[in-house]
């Protein structure tokens, strides 16, 4: 059973959680998911890099976890939101080497490229893995 937050708990203005079993079009959900609160939060300099992530960081979901199940957190931060994907498959996952003819294997790198931070977190005694990164926001210059 998918589950997300009430839409009236005290912290949605800050933050989106959600546990969903992946499909075809999960990836484009939470994009407009992803897109709806950075435009209320007003950080839409992230938004194209923020939405890149969140896609391939699904698409990892999609093609690696047996059970296609994760959660998924959105949070606003200082200047910038945090997005994390949750599952309980022990495979941590890793940048794949830079093969210009590969025909996979470079969505970590494209996290690498557009996001200001990402990591792995491995949950404790191997139940799985937090991945997650991190768009800050350009600060406008003063003039």
């Amino acid at each position: 059973m998918n589950h997300t937050t009430d839409p009236q708990a005290p912290d949605v203005g800050a933050g989106y959680r959600a546990e969903i079993a992946m499909g075809e079009h999960s990836a484009r959900h939470l994009r407009r998911i992803l897109r709806v609160y950075l435009t209320g939060w007003d950080l839409l300099d992230v938004a194209d890099a923020a939405e890149l992530a969140l896609t391939e960081l699904i698409a990892n979901v999609v093609r690696h976890v047996p059970s296609r199940r994760c959660r998924t957190c959105i949070l606003l931060q200082p200047g910038g939101v945090r997005v994390e994907v949750a599952d309980d498959c022990p495979h941590l996952p890793a940048p794949a080497a830079r093969d210009e003819l590969a025909e996979g294997g470079r969505g970590l790198l494209l996290v690498d490229a557009v996001t200001d931070r990402w990591g792995v977190e491995p949950h404790p005694g191997g139940g799985g893995k937090t991945v997650w990164f991190e768009c800050v926001a350009k600060v406008a210059d003063a003039r």
